[in-house]
């Protein structure tokens, strides 16, 4: 069909069966609205109000709700580190003698987490004051994508940290 402006698409005639397949597309996106939100509040619901990660600034019950049906019992990650790996966020680094190499981060954990820890992190590293200190320590030596996976890696580690220990989080 090509591309359009808007004005030019209003202004096409449109077969019956073209209005009628709008109609189709149109019901099925309302349809598909209504069933997410019903899962968002199905999600939201199975956190308790008083769930250690709600503390953490950035983190609502929505995430919460993801994190916690994707990872079950945070008990199984003894250390920071097998969670961060769990959520594909660790660093792949090679050594070759003297020289160490980064490669980027492995994905070989937890895409969902992984892409919403990515998310979280550049839609909320000013609400978190760890994360915003991380942030203006950063900002100079690491760009773009790179700071934000940095921030994600952050954030993980921050939300182990919360959980595992079931205590509220404090800024350092």
């Amino acid at each position: 069909m090509g591309d359009f402006t808007q004005e030019e698409l209003y202004q096409l005639e449109y077969t019956p069966i073209v209005v009628e397949e709008i109609k189709v597309l149109a019901k099925t996106l309302l349809e598909t609205q209504e069933r997410l939100k019903e899962v968002r509040r199905m999600i939201e619901e199975q956190v308790p109000d008083n769930h250690v990660l709600l503390t953490i600034p950035g983190i609502g019950r929505l995430a919460a709700g993801i994190i916690i049906g994707i990872v079950g019992d945070i008990r199984r990650f003894p250390k920071p580190e097998s969670f961060v790996a769990y959520c594909g966020l660790d660093p792949v680094v090679e050594r070759s003698g003297r020289a160490v190499i980064s490669r980027g981060i492995s994905k070989r954990g937890n895409k969902y987490l992984r892409s919403l820890f990515y998310f979280l992190a550049v839609r909320n590293y000013s609400r978190n004051p760890t994360l915003l200190k991380f942030y203006e320590t950063h900002k100079d030596r690491l760009k773009g994508r790179k700071l934000y996976v940095a921030l994600a890696r952050k954030l993980a580690r921050i939300i182990w940290s919360v959980w595992y220990n079931n205590r509220p989080y404090e800024p350092k």
